[in-house]
């Protein structure tokens, strides 16, 4: 690994060089980075073995959701993916459990804080921004916290185009930008305090939460409202080598690349067809990054067509149909392979490859985070939730749903809210539908004049090229915002290439026959180059599914507006300009599987709860033997008693009882305990070491 350079969207910052040591062994990073980034640029990806039976263990979640990245820093066990790195830092693997502290060692204890609020807004993405901003405009004193050192949540990394309304979500935004917006106006507010660096460790039936402020102070807040904005954890797949360090998700990958400029990979393989993958793997391009492959299970993918396309005209093979058989290798990645699967699922023999990669990223969907909201609705706080802790959808769904639960709270004090809560909720859930089949379209090919044309073709709620266009000549049908954009011509195009520029899905491009309808001049979106691209320099134009050659650049230009988006014009033939719907800079490369990977596997190899290393296998023969009660699962083989709570390995477990025939209705669900996050015991009571023994 290394550190990023150059990227097409991010700017590379001046960044402090400080030391640290790992294992006995200097090494260099950067300050503000947190441990695992540090490590992942050291080249560095096993942090530690487990006690169970000494598999290497990496990070998984980079999200303070899990406890797979555990190691132990300055004597202390601490989460890597959660924990700044500091000059001079003493860390060391977490092989088995951490040497305790000495019994005798004194210390003194003090009594928590306590903190009386109006409203208390855990989580600030663009849910919980979204809803504290409202708020703090309406004069409610508004405490909000958030795990991560920057406001924005998941926001912060996502370096492409927003899809929606420009008006309501800040469509045609980069997600890194709309988390500058909001995090902006909400700190103005003075009626709204930010905590950051500040974990909601429990919820307690006599109204208070348990928060560990900047990572080191317990406090009690008790709100008078609470709304929970969460957000999500990453879902995992069973499947022999599931728990090597390089298998990780989709998330942690774009932390490491898009937040902490992490060269964290060199041949990434992708595990899901959905948004959340297939942005992954556009991410990873722009990073220098190869992507391998990316398999879906189901016939089509399940994101939106505009970011699949995207991949396709790079050369990305996707391969529908097909699932994971295993992640190779001794210690950690070093080969996948796939297989194709018949209509029921099941593998089909025969069909199964391997391809060499160092880095598996599993995007095979999200589970809310919200427990939080479940345990203080059974306490009877005034509780809402939003986000994706309400239901998975979009960063701009979940704008909407924090805006829309801050006015439920809002009008149940008694405030008059002008707005309709009904109109709100109704967009809300057009905005959180999955994205309809793809319809076919008749594109326009005119040789004459100026005009764009429109190669989205999927009904999805998405209309910043309308809002744009200077003399407003492009609309939707019914001005609906899931309806495809059209040019309707009645004005002459002035070939601004505004709209080509702000499409997120980048599948607009102008086309100009003014001067030669013969030869006419095609304006594309590029996204894939730090540096400006020059006149003759040569670009490879492409269709949706093949190179139609290489043409030198007309000229190359950057909109004030969208100052990250290039803006590439090249005189084509007309018969390829029909045909051309976008430029890539380097031919695409195929890589052939290599020699299978003959290890045989069963439900014994395979883990399902990754803290306590319990595999399918044993999972199955106590579900056969009759155990229905995921408690009693868990008295008999400590399934879902390790760091993280069992927030990974629940959702699998409840599957394998599908698998076994057994219904959710029989199955009796694990108690839930108040501390959903660990933290050391001497926290609660603000412990502190005396020095000297005084």
């Amino acid at each position: 690994m290394e550190d990023i350079k150059n990227h097409p969207i991010l700017d590379i910052p001046e960044r402090k060089e400080i030391k640290f040591n790992f294992d006995g062994n200097s090494l260099t990073a950067y300050e503000g980075m947190v441990i695992s980034s540090a490590l992942f640029l050291n080249k560095i990806q096993i942090f530690g073995h487990h006690v169970k039976d000494s598999s290497p263990q990496g990070i998984f979640c980079a999200n303070g959701q899990c406890s797979q990245c555990n190691v132990i820093a300055n004597g202390i066990p601490v989460k890597a993916c959660m924990t700044p790195l500091k000059e001079g830092m003493i860390i060391k693997s977490l092989n088995g459990l951490p040497e305790l502290p000495a019994e005798d060692e004194p210390v003194s204890v003090g009594d928590s804080d306590i903190r009386i609020i109006e409203v208390l807004v855990i989580g600030a993405g663009p849910a919980g921004l979204s809803a504290a901003k409202l708020l703090g405009e309406n004069k409610r004193d508004t405490l909000l916290i958030d795990d991560k050192d920057t406001l924005g949540g998941k926001l912060i990394l996502q370096t492409h185009k927003f899809f929606g309304s420009q008006e309501d979500v800040y469509a045609g935004k980069r997600g890194i930008n709309i988390a500058e917006i909001l995090g902006q106006s909400v700190q103005e507010l003075q009626n709204v305090e930010i905590w950051l660096n500040s974990v909601c460790l429990a919820v307690f039936s006599d109204g208070f939460i348990g928060i560990l402020k900047n990572n080191e102070e317990y406090v009690l807040v008790k709100p008078k409202y609470l709304l929970i904005a969460t957000g999500a954890r990453e879902k995992m797949l069973v499947f022999p080598g599931n728990t090597l360090p390089g298998v990780y998700g989709a998330g942690a990958f774009q932390t490491l690349v898009n937040r902490d400029l992490v060269k964290a990979a060199e041949k990434v393989f992708i595990v899901g067809g959905g948004n959340v993958g297939l942005i992954a793997g556009y991410h990873a391009i722009q990073a220098g990054i190869e992507v391998i492959g990316l398999i879906e299970a189901m016939p089509k993918c399940g994101g939106y067509k505009v970011h699949e396309d995207k991949l396709r005209r790079l050369g990305i093979p996707i391969y529908t149909k097909h699932t994971i058989i295993s992640a190779n290798g001794d210690k950690q990645v070093e080969s996948i392979t796939i297989a194709q699967i018949n209509n029921k699922f099941n593998i089909i023999s025969g069909t199964e490859k391997t391809f060499a990669c160092d880095t598996i990223l599993i995007a095979v969907g999200l589970n809310p985070v919200d427990e939080f909201f479940f345990k203080a609705k059974e306490y009877g706080f005034n509780v809402w939730v939003a986000g994706d802790a309400q239901e998975i959808a979009e960063a701009s769904a979940a704008i909407f749903t924090g805006k829309i639960e801050a006015l439920k709270i809002l009008k149940n004090e008694g405030i008059k809210i002008t707005e309709d809560l009904d109109k709100l909720q109704k967009f809300s859930e057009v905005m959180k539908e999955k994205p309809p089949p793809p319809v076919d379209v008749d594109i326009i090919q005119k040789e004459k004049g100026v005009y764009p044309v429109f190669y989205c073709n999927q009904e999805i709620p998405c209309n910043p090229c309308t809002s744009v266009c200077p003399n407003e000549q492009i609309e939707t049908v019914d001005d609906l915002i899931t309806q495809l954009p059209y040019f309707k011509g009645e004005e002459e195009c002035i070939g601004c290439g505004k709209c080509v520029a702000v499409c997120p899905g980048l599948a607009v491009v102008l086309k100009d026959y003014k001067k030669d309808k013969n030869n006419p001049l095609v304006t594309f979106p590029l996204e894939l180059s730090a540096k400006k691209l020059e006149k003759d320099q040569t670009v490879i134009v492409v269709s949706n599914d093949k190179a139609l050659g290489d043409f030198k650049v007309h000229r190359a230009r950057i909109l004030n507006e969208f100052p990250k988006t290039q803006l590439i014009t090249i005189k084509l033939p007309s018969k390829i300009a029909k045909q051309a719907v976008a430029v890539k800079l380097i031919k695409s490369t195929y890589n052939e599987p290599i020699d299978l990977y003959q290890k045989s596997y069963t439900d014994d190899d395979t883990i399902v709860c990754r803290c306590e290393r319990v595999s399918v296998g044993e999972i199955r023969k106590w579900i056969r033997s009759g155990v229905k009660d995921f408690n009693e699962l868990k008295a008999l083989t400590k399934v879902g008693m390790g760091s993280c709570g069992g927030k990974t390995c629940t959702p699998l477990i409840n599957r394998i009882f599908q698998e076994e025939g057994i219904s959710g209705e029989s199955i009796t669900p694990g108690t839930k305990r108040p501390l959903f996050i660990e933290v050391p015991l001497g926290v609660f009571a603000k412990a502190k070491i005396k020095k000297g023994g005084n």
